[in-house]
């Protein structure tokens, strides 16, 4: 059975961690979707870099998704790090525009994802889906409404996903991470929320387990909170 793993928002912090895990992995093919091609290179094989101007329209979620071939002998794993946050407000001083902006990165860009995707695993011999919620999506947290309605939304739409996926082999499943180590959030963290917050390669290997055990793990949000600070460990 050939399988091929599909990565988007590869050039992301998260998405190049978890492209660095799945690259190891065995899969035949790997795709990896980014809006901007002349700022993302890679030497990893067996890779094929589709440019996707805008997650969130549709026209061009579409023809990204018409340049792989479904087949009764594929099998489909897509993971995306597709979503942003804006704002740090609380939900009065909220403007419309960053309302829109985290739901059409957060929400209407994975549910345009999800929605080609489960035709494409539908002509295909099955598959699974992995998305990227937040912790706040499951737990409310000050000046944090709009990214945690939106993060939620998502959270909904992939137990959604997976249970209609049971009718075409397909699984789907979130994870909900907290603070992540990107360039971005180290500019505000001390010594000690650098040592708790997940490394990327870390959510990488979370997302490689659930793939490698898709057809039995389905409808599920990991919960993914602060690292153990233990001494002594190499990692």
């Amino acid at each position: 059975m050939i399988k091929e793993v599909l990565i988007f928002g590869a050039n992301s912090p998260l998405g190049r961690g978890v492209t660095d895990v799945l690259s190891k992995e065995d899969y035949d093919k790997i795709y990896l979707f980014v809006r901007d091609m002349s700022r993302f290179k890679t030497m990893i094989p067996n890779v094929e870099i589709i440019q996707t101007d805008d997650f969130g329209n549709e026209d061009s979620v579409k023809e990204a998704f018409h340049k792989i071939y479904p087949s009764k002998n594929k099998l489909f794993f897509m993971f995306s790090a597709v979503g942003g946050f804006t704002g740090g407000k609380s939900i009065c001083e909220t403007s419309t525009g960053d309302f829109d902006w985290m739901i059409n990165s957060n929400i209407r860009a994975n549910f345009l994802i999800s929605k080609y995707f489960s035709m494409l695993v539908e002509e295909s011999a099955g598959g699974s889906a992995c998305f990227t919620s937040a912790i706040t999506g499951i737990y409310p947290d000050y000046h944090k409404g709009v990214y945690g309605l939106s993060k939620a939304a998502l959270i909904h739409m992939v137990r959604t996903l997976a249970l209609e996926g049971e009718k075409i082999n397909l699984t789907a499943n979130a994870i909900a991470p907290c603070v992540i180590d990107t360039p971005g959030n180290r500019e505000w963290m001390d010594e000690e929320s650098l040592e708790s917050a997940l490394k990327t390669n870390e959510i990488g290997e979370v997302v490689s387990n659930l793939f490698k055990s898709f057809r039995f793990i389905n409808n599920n949000v990991i919960e993914l909170k602060k690292r153990l600070s233990i001494k002594g460990l190499p990692f």
